[in-house]
């Protein structure tokens, strides 16, 4: 099996403008999610999906692998099914998963990629997994950068927001979880998602995963053991640099 991560990246958050190049101890974050990414075992290639010279610049710098996509994407699985098709033409391969890590991950850790992999290696029905964290405090859980999620009895998603879901009572009663965004297809069923028109859900929560559930399909979600914190503003950014300075 061959399989490709692909990091989507560009420069023109509306939260925070800039953010793949902001630095976290004097590297910027894209290059923090690269080298994390790419000391997983199980990947073949790790590559920058970007719109943005800067970043693909950068990546090439250190060796890493970038692919310039078009400008018009909204959703990051986009750009990604453009640069799956772009490497897959480059080096005349056909991968079989690709595993979609957001650039704004900086906290990831390659253990994660395995976690994410395992349903879809277990069971040839899944054709899409999404990285279930566990949200830490009130705090998080009423931050709308944190995507909560709710799922089924067979871990499922039901539905991804921004909003504080399944309710705001009892929250320590409750099993509620928050999207981490590493998120692995098979091959064909991320060319079929960016086939599939964009939905009215997906377009008011900003979140990829929607489009899927409303037209219907499902999304496994996969529990991970790691802390993870993405970064959605320059706070965000200030506290995962605390993080990383004491980590191993």
């Amino acid at each position: 099996m061959k399989i490709l991560a692909l990091i989507p990246a560009r420069m023109g958050s509306g939260r925070f403008p800039g953010k793949p190049m902001a630095l976290i101890l004097g590297k910027p974050m894209i290059g923090h999610v690269y080298e994390r990414v790419a000391l997983s075992p199980l990947l073949d290639l790790v590559a920058v999906a970007t719109c943005d010279r800067e970043i693909y610049d950068y990546i090439e710098s250190i060796g890493g692998v970038a692919v310039m996509t078009g400008d018009q994407h909204e959703r990051a699985s986009d750009r990604c099914a453009e640069a799956l098709l772009k490497l897959e033409q480059a080096n005349n391969v056909t991968y079989d998963v690709v595993v979609m890590v957001q650039g704004d991950e900086p906290m990831t850790h390659p253990d994660m990629i395995a976690e994410a992999l395992q349903p879809l290696l277990d069971d040839s029905a899944v054709q899409v997994v999404n990285l279930l964290g566990k949200i830490q405090d009130t705090a998080e859980f009423e931050d709308r950068n944190c995507i909560k999620v709710v799922c089924d009895l067979n871990s499922n998603a039901l539905y991804f927001s921004r909003e504080p879901i399944p309710t705001r009572c009892k929250i320590n009663d409750i099993p509620i979880g928050k999207q981490v965004c590493i998120i692995p297809f098979r091959r064909d069923y991320l060319l079929e998602y960016t086939s599939l028109a964009p939905t009215p859900l997906e377009i008011a929560e900003s979140v990829d995963m929607m489009r899927i559930l409303e037209h219907g399909m499902k999304v496994r979600m996969a529990p991970t053991k790691h802390n993870t914190q993405a970064v959605d503003t320059l706070k965000d950014l200030k506290n995962v640099e605390v993080i990383m300075r004491n980590e191993k």
